[in-house]
């Protein structure tokens, strides 16, 4: 999963995207904040692998100076804003009407997105779930892990597709593959937003994947 990524991170990561590469100077007048300010967020960026730095070989004494670039993985998380895009291809997906072809693809999708988050670490599965939980969170979307029951429940406070959501419930089916995928159960959904409860909640079943 990419890391959240701010309005100020963001373009430095375009302008980084469009140069190729730059040093301190470069990003202080383009950006128009302070040498402290880009050092910051380049510390920052660079410890989550989105960019990194060269150091410029010169001849003579003095200090050695830096050029930083993006990472193949701040590459592919630079510019990385395709709300309309996925309107378009949910639509798309809502437009299909056999039910067996549009359940084939909701289930390749799901894979897919787990194949990208790549393996939650964890020895059980409430270790997983909180973990889960936690990389929710840290992409500034609200998740709770109630470990008070006979078995663990994942609650999304708040929906990560608000907007999709509003035009196909579908969409609940779909995050509940993705979590069983990821989490290496099969995950069900026990309250929905959409159908009136107050967080969408998943429950583990009780059957592995």
């Amino acid at each position: 999963m990419f890391p959240p990524v701010t309005d100020s991170d963001e373009s430095l990561l375009n302008l980084l995207r469009k140069r190729g590469s730059a040093g301190i100077s470069e990003l202080v007048e383009s950006l128009g904040v302070t040498a402290t300010a880009v050092r910051q967020r380049l510390n920052r960026l660079m410890e989550e692998d989105l960019i990194c730095r060269e150091e410029v070989v010169r001849g003579g004494r003095g200090r050695p100076s830096h050029r930083y670039q993006l990472t193949d993985k701040g590459l592919r998380a630079s510019g990385n804003n395709y709300a309309d895009l996925v309107d378009v291809l949910w639509a798309e997906i809502r437009s299909i009407d056999d039910p067996t072809i549009r359940a084939g693809l909701l289930k390749r999708i799901a894979m897919q997105l787990a194949e990208r988050a790549g393996e939650i670490p964890g020895d059980t599965l409430e270790e997983k779930m909180q973990r889960l939980a936690d990389l929710m969170q840290e992409r500034h979307i609200p998740f709770e892990v109630d470990k008070s029951g006979d078995l663990p429940v994942l609650t999304a406070v708040a929906c990560p597709y608000p907007e999709l959501v509003e035009h196909d419930k579908s969409i609940c089916a779909m995050e509940r593959m993705l979590f069983s995928e990821v989490l290496g159960e099969t995950m069900k959904l026990t309250d929905c937003r959409p159908h009136g409860d107050s967080c969408c909640s998943f429950q583990p079943s009780g059957t592995p994947k």
